[in-house]
């Protein structure tokens, strides 16, 4: 899984009023949710910020933050939600949610086929039922997405699942291991 550090400070003023003033100055206000404790309400540089989310976007990422006035010295979380503006693309607001890296959590890891099928070779179509899978184990052992390669499918073949990828050994696979992810037919 992806580990991207970013720096933020905390927050101090709130309210509708004070967050656009925040984002004319631009930072972007946040918030970082954490089970059993009061959420900390946090800013962040616009610029590093949004260039940090587009290299994440559509990834499992966890985020280490790097906090300016917080008694933690990092905080490990994932992104909960984005707000952004409709017309200016811009960055409104981010919720966080912070995780225990020790403790396993399910995520929804995109699976991506790599070659060209022996069968579509000889005059196949490639069926693909799976472009994901869910995976269950600690945030940073979790890969950012699972490579299969399909050169050997053949037409008419068993074809590839979910049983067949390969993952870390210290993760385990949610989805069934007969469900089929490419078939050439």
């Amino acid at each position: 899984m992806i580990q991207v550090d970013i720096p933020a400070a905390v927050r101090t003023v709130f309210g509708k009023g004070e967050s656009r003033r925040l984002r004319i100055d631009k930072k972007t206000p946040a918030v970082v949710y954490s089970k059993g404790e009061e959420a900390l309400a946090l800013q962040f540089d616009e610029a590093t910020l949004y260039k940090d989310l587009l290299f994440i976007h559509g990834r499992n990422a966890v985020i280490s933050l790097d906090i300016e006035g917080d008694s933690a010295e990092k905080r490990h979380v994932l992104v909960r939600e984005i707000q952004k503006d409709p017309v200016q693309e811009k960055v409104l607001h981010i919720d966080f949610q912070e995780i225990d890296l020790d403790r396993p959590r399910k995520f929804k890891v995109d699976l991506r086929l790599t070659g060209v099928a022996k069968g579509v070779d000889m005059g196949g179509d490639l069926t693909v039922s799976k472009y994901s899978v869910v995976l269950q184990g600690c945030p940073l052992d979790v890969p950012d997405e699972i490579i299969a390669d399909i050169t050997s499918l053949e037409r008419g073949g068993e074809g590839l699942s979910c049983g067949d990828l390969a993952i870390p050994e210290n993760v385990k696979m949610l989805d069934n291991p007969a469900t089929i992810c490419a078939v050439v037919v």
